[in-house]
């Protein structure tokens, strides 16, 4: 028997309502790289295609990579609770979501526990300690980048104020070092290692440091349940434990996950300023 038109119209109008529902369903997990580093977002999307697949089977949903590069898109989708899960670079916008928004430290980066900030000095420079930079010039990152708000408050700790001191931040932190040799700067901050080992690798010196943070978080939205958000880390803690686990790491370019005390967290935000 040759169905009707009717009922073609209503099979087809099931399927429909069927994929709007599973598409309804999707979880979304938003990737932040970081803002002062030159990731595509493209490319951000492959690295954790495996992961997000495993997650689908974990969580029993679909999950979708959604790379984020803005930080205040990052901050508005946190704010409306829009991506269940989050990787996000800075600690500074994790710990506002977190006290904020209601969203729950599930792991950090292995490898970026203690993301730390250092200010370059020329190898002749007279300057011996942050307190000399008083009236003088300093270069660094994004002002919105983890790495500039750790400046800030590593002079704070200084007693040295924002009105005696010149900033002047750059998109990108390789930019900082280019600030000092050419006396645009009398120090440059920056937090990304290569730039530091090659700095003192040509006689430049570091005139300090700042306190190590946890960056590179992953986050569980409200919206899961404690038992997922379990499932999640217990997921993420593991996968470096196996050489199947390594190989869809590996696209990450991370060695793996590890928990965190989210107390521990929210005193880093406290520091930090926020």
């Amino acid at each position: 028997m040759t169905p009707s038109l009717a009922l073609i119209a209503r099979c087809l109008g099931s399927a429909t309502l069927l994929l709007a529902a599973t598409a309804a369903q999707a979880l979304t997990f938003a990737v932040n790289e970081g803002v002062t580093y030159r990731v595509p977002l493209e490319e951000v999307r492959g690295r954790y295609a495996a992961i997000a697949a495993d997650l689908s089977k974990i969580l029993k949903q679909p999950v979708a990579i959604e790379p984020v590069g803005d930080y205040n898109q990052l901050r508005r989708g946190l704010q409306a609770k829009t991506y269940d899960l989050a990787m996000i670079h800075p600690a500074h916008v994790s710990i506002q979501a977190i006290k904020g928004s209601g969203y729950r430290l599930v792991v950090v980066t292995k490898g970026f526990q203690k993301y730390t900030a250092s200010f370059l000095v020329a190898a002749d420079s007279p300057l011996t300690s942050l307190a000399d930079l008083k009236g003088r010039k300093l270069g660094a990152p994004d002002e919105d980048s983890i790495t500039s708000w750790m400046v800030r408050a590593t002079l704070r700790d200084a007693k040295v104020e924002p009105a005696q001191i010149r900033i002047t931040y750059t998109r990108y932190q390789d930019a900082v070092p280019f600030f000092v040799d050419n006396r645009l700067t009398d120090s440059g901050a920056t937090a990304a290692n290569a730039l530091v080992k090659a700095w003192q690798g040509k006689g430049g010196k570091i005139l300090a440091q700042s306190k190590p943070v946890p960056i590179k978080h992953i986050l569980a939205s409200p919206n899961l349940s404690a038992a997922d958000v379990e499932k999640v880390r217990d997921y993420l803690v593991g996968l470096d434990g196996s050489d199947e686990g390594k190989k869809k790491l590996e696209p990450t370019k991370y060695s793996g996950f590890e928990k965190y005390d989210e107390a521990k967290m929210l005193e880093v935000g406290a520091w930090l300023g926020l």
